[in-house]
């Protein structure tokens, strides 16, 4: 019954989700059973450029470290806000998603280019829980029943936390930074005398992605059109032999 209630669970998951948070333990899963091994997915802009290992652009953003509390901990927090950004704000506009993840994705990459970055996914995490934070201001959050705050708090207080375990707050300020900027592109600038919306999603993204709108204005073609089906009677009259 557990097993059914996982896949279940599993399935229900909106599309982005369950690809990035999939590719995430898949990839973690590997590592752990030495098929492959961290230095063949951090970030190196020498090995991208200069012998093309492109797809490490892709797999620093997949690997959040060995099996244990922070992995579990990572996993939980981009489940749980891509998965509500993709349901709420997102619904239906799964091209605007993704063109969020490659956005994001485009800025982290650039940043890692000057500093000493090797995986981005946990700062990546932090630009969802980010950018969900500052669409919903007026949730209550309580963290480990220890504090409770107003939505927009939560990036700093998972800041706070990263430094209360000794780690290094670049990667959560990257996060934060590059959450604003999209946030700010994207909800604040438009809104504002004389803005405009600067963020455009592809064309090619809505294609892929998007379930095209029908038409109003499309007429049917006559055969097509239900009040001149055959019905019931008609067919087992075709189907009588003269």
């Amino acid at each position: 019954m557990a097993y059914q209630g996982l896949a279940q669970e599993y399935l229900g998951m909106p599309a982005g989700t369950r690809a990035y948070t999939t590719a995430c333990v898949l990839t973690t899963a590997a590592v752990q059973l030495e098929f492959i091994t961290p230095f063949q997915l951090y970030f190196n802009p020498d090995l991208i450029f200069r012998k093309l290992q492109i797809w490490r652009l892709i797999t620093n953003f997949l690997f959040f470290g060995p099996l244990g509390f922070s992995f579990f901990f990572n996993m939980i927090f981009l489940y749980r806000y891509c998965r509500m950004l993709e349901e709420g704000s997102f619904r239906g506009r799964t091209a605007d998603f993704v063109f969020m993840f490659l956005f994001g994705g485009f800025l982290m990459t650039l940043f890692g280019l000057f500093a000493s970055l090797f995986f981005l996914g946990q700062a990546f995490t932090i630009m969802l829980v980010y950018v969900w934070s500052r669409r919903n201001p007026y949730i209550r959050m309580n963290f480990f029943g220890l504090l409770n705050f107003q939505a927009p708090f939560l990036p700093w207080v998972l800041m706070g936390f990263s430094l209360l375990l000794g780690n290094s707050i670049i990667i959560d300020l990257l996060g934060i930074a590059v959450g604003h900027i999209y946030y700010f592109l994207e909800d604040v600038f438009p809104n504002q005398p004389g803005g405009k919306k600067l963020l455009l999603t592809p064309s090619f993204l809505k294609m892929v992605f998007d379930t095209p709108e029908e038409d109003p204005n499309y007429n049917t073609l006559p055969e097509d059109r239900p009040e001149n089906q055959p019905g019931d009677q008609d067919l087992d009259q075709q189907q009588r032999p003269q």
